[in-house]
């Protein structure tokens, strides 16, 4: 049977290997959600955000029988950005919270009485946040628009384990994203970083030393390794005007770097 023009695509008819995005459930919000994550191993999820009256709100919700039923909803003193549960182990489920003062939350999912701690982590707001637990220690990294990024030993908050830091505020350029890879063993993990200039950078947290860098001409919306729990295989760069990289990680030339793709 011929393919109908519902089932044709917009650049041609249906190919066997298209992919789809079905919409399960829809809800509608009087509030701006910023981020949502996962509770691991569950049907539940958090989402934090802001209310209109600018402060902070952190929702859990559950799908039930084709709906989502809200859990829980806590009001924070300050707009929340961005959120992960990358450095806790499955059966605590603790999610770290960025807000829009600079401030670090961790949180309990089953106990929502008070966060299990909350400090200072930047001068301003934490664009992004990513964790890693794997074979090594559980790490959170978090971007800020102080040009900062910074990784946090998720079990000692007195200080950052690692700081990459301007030169000067005055040249300091807004970091977008952050994400934590390559956390194949114990010892190995590195911190690579986006900005809004275009800067991509990969530190290296065992070494304590710049790994690689480079310009990609648009500010980096997201980056997100295709495995962060073994050796560096692929990173995915999305940037302004709807351009994605792939970057080869396998092999790295010393003066061009990684090979990439680009669309």
């Amino acid at each position: 049977m011929a393919p109908t023009a519902d089932d044709a695509g917009v650049g041609g008819p249906l190919t066997k290997h298209r992919q789809q995005i079905i919409e399960y459930v829809k809800k509608s919000l009087t509030f701006t959600i910023f981020d949502t994550k996962w509770i691991p191993s569950s049907a539940r999820f958090v989402a934090v955000g802001n209310y209109p009256r600018n402060t902070g709100c952190i929702f859990v919700y559950q799908l039930s029988n084709g709906e989502l039923k809200q859990l829980k909803e806590l009001e924070q003193p300050n707009p929340l950005k961005c959120c992960t549960f990358g450095q806790s182990p499955e059966e605590e489920r603790h999610v770290a919270v960025g807000d829009f003062q600079g401030n670090l939350q961790i949180w309990d999912t089953e106990k929502w009485d008070k966060p299990l701690a909350s400090f200072k982590a930047h001068q301003t707001i934490i664009n992004s946040i990513d964790g890693a637990l794997h074979a090594g220690p559980p790490e959170i990294a978090t971007g800020s628009r102080d040009g900062c990024v910074k990784v946090w030993d998720a079990r000692q908050r007195d200080a950052p384990v690692a700081a990459l830091e301007p030169a000067s505020a005055q040249t300091a350029r807004d970091c977008w994203c952050v994400a934590l890879g390559n956390s194949y063993n114990k010892l190995e993990r590195v911190v690579v970083s986006g900005y809004d200039n275009g800067d991509i950078k990969m530190f290296d947290l065992r070494t304590m030393k710049m790994r690689w860098q480079t310009n990609i001409n648009n500010g980096v919306c997201g980056l997100d390794f295709d495995r962060p729990d073994i050796e560096m295989n692929k990173l995915m760069a999305s940037s302004l005007e709807g351009r994605v990289r792939v970057f080869d990680l396998r092999t790295q030339h010393p003066t061009i770097g990684f090979s990439h793709l680009g669309e």
